[in-house]
Order: structure tokens, then C-alpha cells, then sequence
């Protein structure tokens, strides 16, 4: 098959026009559209000045006679309001008297200490466990200790934190733990 020299070939005189670049076409629908759209804004642009008209024609308008015959009873007794107002009602609530002489009694409270705290992390069989949590929790910073304990099931070595005296510091502790993925630490009184 011979190649093609599409470049210095001529354009083809019976070219197909672009379908994207067709010009709109008004239809009969859209002239109906802009009728109802100038039908709709004289319609708002009357009804608006009817509601202006009928505000200024108003607006000289008296109110109605009783509302005239209070005020000019009003104005002529003002010394005598009683008669036309009707008598306050007594205040129920006494509150307010009994704040003025209410006394406050302080009392004397002690601050009693907890005593002091210590932190178990974990309770292990061996006691190769309890050195590897033991090493992790030095890498946070912190320093703990590996205890031995003889319980009714044998012996257990638990990974200890403290003393600590006051619970708050130990709780600071207990976070910092815990943003290095060391759980399930509980604080408990040392005794």
C-alpha cells in the first residue's frame, strides 16, 4: 500500500458542515417564554403599585374612636389611673427578701492525700516479658521497675511504675504511656 501525503493534499470541496458549530434556531416556544416572562413583570410592577396606592390612601385615616376616647380619658385622670387600670397582684415569691438576709455558711474542709501512687503496666509469667515492656517503656523516658510476686497460681513478674505522690502526676504519666502504644496501665494506692 503506497503512503498517503495528507499535508499537500487539497481540502475537499464537498466538506460536511461542523454539527458543533451550528447557530441556534429561535423556535416558536421560546418567543411564547419571553410573552409570559414580560406578562409576569407587568403584572409584579402593578400589583406593586397598587400596594403603594393603597398604603398613601391610608395613611390619613383615623384610628378607630375607642382607642381616642381611652387616650382622652387617660389624659384628663391621670391622678386617677386606679379606676381604669386594673389593681397589681401581690408578689407571691419571696426570694429576693431572703437573699438579703441569708447567711453563708463556710465550712471547714481538709484536703485529705490519697497517699502515695504507684503504676502496674503489665503482669507477665516470664520474666524475659516484663523486660521487654520494660525496655519500652524506657524508650518514652520514663523509668520502671520488674517486681516478683508469689500469688495462688504461681509466680508473676509485674512491670511497675512509681511511687508517685501525687495521682495527678502519675495520670501525666499514664498519657504519656499511652501516645507510645503502652496500654492498659492502671494506677493504684501504694500499700
Amino acid at each position: 500500500m503506497a503512503h498517503q501525503d495528507y499535508v499537500s493534499r487539497p481540502r475537499s470541496k464537498n466538506k460536511k458542515k461542523n454539527p458543533y458549530n451550528k447557530k441556534p434556531i429561535a423556535h416558536p416556544k421560546s418567543e411564547r417564554l419571553s410573552i409570559k416572562v414580560k406578562l409576569i413583570g407587568v403584572l409584579t410592577l402593578a400589583l406593586i403599585v397598587g400596594a403603594g396606592y393603597f398604603l398613601w390612601s391610608i395613611k390619613d385615616v383615623q384610628p378607630a374612636t375607642n382607642i381616642t376616647k381611652v387616650k382622652q380619658t387617660l389624659s384628663a385622670k391621670k391622678d386617677d389611673l386606679s379606676s381604669i387600670l386594673p389593681e397589681p397582684p401581690k408578689e407571691k415569691w419571696t426570694y429576693v427578701d431572703q437573699l438579703k438576709t441569708k447567711k453563708v455558711e463556710v465550712g471547714k474542709y481538709e484536703v485529705k492525700d490519697g497517699g502515695p501512687y504507684q503504676m502496674q503496666c503489665g503482669s507477665f509469667r516470664t520474666k524475659a516479658q516484663a523486660e521487654t515492656l520494660k525496655a519500652t517503656i524506657a524508650f518514652t523516658g520514663i523509668e520502671s521497675q520488674v517486681k516478683q510476686v508469689k500469688g495462688t497460681s504461681g509466680i508473676w513478674y509485674k512491670v511497675i511504675l512509681g511511687p508517685y505522690s501525687r495521682k495527678r502526676s502519675a495520670e501525666k504519666e499514664k498519657h504519656k504511656l499511652s501516645r507510645n502504644k503502652v496500654n492498659h496501665c492502671q494506677i493504684w494506692s501504694w500499700r
